[in-house]
């Protein structure tokens, strides 16, 4: 049904439905897009903050940081992420998107604020820890309410596009970070969240449809209970393959990217750079991911998702091998483009190969156990590039790292788009025998 609610029925806005399949955009829904990708903005922003601040905590709050536990404090918001997006993911599919999204934005918007007000690691460690369970819910559920509302042939690219909210965040969180800090310390930065819970939230109550997945919401109450939701079926056949390969793809470049988001301004300082210049680094990285996501949604639409994300992780790897030359500083920022650009693409496009690879009612589900296993490998990149500094082995071993986490992301994805490839043409064959036997009976 297609009609805008009178003042008179309020309650139909939000109540739950499933999406009519259309060839057409309507400007309803990309009004709801639209919102979501602005809570993905400050999703990003929230979590790259860390990286603009980390050095100003270290030499300035007297909480006695080190690069070791800088990296510690920096894995919280990431161990968050890892429990809010498995069980976000399993709460959308199973009790509505909007609720799970405005429920996630405010939790992290609440929890970023208070981190200005730590009065010592351990607080602000426990701080960022509950903001990262909003930050690490929402990505998954407002990308399973995206693949609902848009056409299907929209999807990838839609779901591609979305993730440009994360660098474009960290990119504003890189820019806010060169005036603000110096002028009003690193608190400032956290406080930038209240915009997203006095304005953004508020526009997602307004604007956000509650919809539940396609396939249950057709079925009679008696037969919902059949269509079994949640990782029980994720993880059995004809699924179990594909999840753990898609869990450990998203994990390896959850390393790499959020690795260099972490660590990127602290490197530069330690290369030698100051702050100022190593934050332009940090936003060279983020600008490239930026780029990323507008590239890697036009070559993911034209040659599909698992081929261009084998093609994305591959260029990050080799960028992140040329930074180990040491090159001049122009090529620098050339190779931290190209690092976000293939990181961040990378994990966009398994997004969307995720969201078209599994059935409605198990969407938000996959998404939340790909992302949720993949902060594994987010906990693990800020305290592996700390123990790697704190070990005496310098900035390069950061680089090295990434670089090969990039390079097992291209060869697992590979595996991804094989098995994909021969599951067609075993699809195909057995199409073209039913219609022989067909066929043949008829005769």
């Amino acid at each position: 049904m297609n009609h805008t609610p009178s003042a008179a029925a309020p309650e139909r806005t939000h109540r739950p439905h499933s999406p009519e399949p259309s060839a057409r955009f309507s400007k309803r829904s990309a009004t709801a897009v639209l919102v979501c990708w602005l809570l993905v903005v400050f999703d990003g922003y929230d979590l790259i903050v860390y990286g603009t601040v980390q050095s100003s905590l270290i030499t300035e709050t007297g909480w006695g940081l080190t690069k070791a536990t800088a990296g510690t404090v920096g894995s919280m918001a990431f161990l968050g992420m890892m429990i809010g997006a498995i069980f976000a993911g399993r709460m959308s599919d199973s009790w509505g998107r909007r609720r799970t999204i405005i429920a996630c934005a405010a939790l992290f918007s609440l929890f970023t604020i208070l981190c200005a007000f730590s009065p010592n690691a351990f607080v602000f460690g426990g701080l960022r820890l509950l903001a990262g369970i909003g930050l690490g819910g929402l990505v998954p559920s407002a990308n399973a309410l995206v693949a609902e509302l848009v056409p299907a042939k929209w999807r990838s690219t839609i779901a591609t596009l979305m993730m440009s909210g994360v660098p474009i965040g960290g990119s504003v969180a890189a820019l806010a970070g060169i005036p603000l800090i110096p002028a009003f310390g690193w608190p400032v930065m956290f406080l930038v969240a209240a915009v997203a819970l006095l304005v953004v939230v508020p526009l997602g109550l307004r604007f956000l449809p509650e919809t539940l997945p396609e396939s249950l919401t057709k079925l009679p109450p008696t037969e919902k209970a059949k269509q079994t939701v949640g990782f029980k079926s994720l993880l059995r056949s004809p699924y179990l393959g594909m999840s753990l390969l898609f869990a450990i793809s998203t994990l390896v470049t959850l390393f790499a990217w959020y690795g260099l988001g972490t660590w990127v301004p602290n490197l530069m300082q330690l290369a030698g750079y100051n702050l100022g210049s190593a934050l332009t680094f940090a936003l060279a990285l983020n600008l490239g991911a930026v780029v990323g996501s507008v590239a890697t949604a036009w070559a993911g639409t034209r040659f599909g998702p698992i081929p261009t994300a084998i093609a994305a992780a591959a260029v990050a790897a080799v960028a992140l091998a040329v930074l180990v030359a040491g090159p001049p500083v122009g090529l620098v920022y050339v190779m931290l483009v190209l690092a976000g650009v293939g990181t961040h693409g990378t994990q966009c496009l398994i997004i969307a190969a995720v969201a078209s690879h599994y059935p409605a009612h198990l969407r938000g589900t996959a998404l939340g156990w790909a992302l949720g296993v993949g902060r594994i490998g987010a906990v693990a990149a800020p305290q592996v590039g700390g123990l790697l500094l704190a070990a005496g082995l310098g900035v390069n071993s950061n680089f090295l790292a990434f670089a090969g986490a990039a390079a097992v992301a291209a060869t697992l994805l590979g595996i991804i788009g094989s098995k994909i490839k021969t599951t067609k043409i075993k699809t195909a064959k057995n199409q073209s025998k039913s219609t022989t036997s067909l066929g043949a009976s008829n005769v």
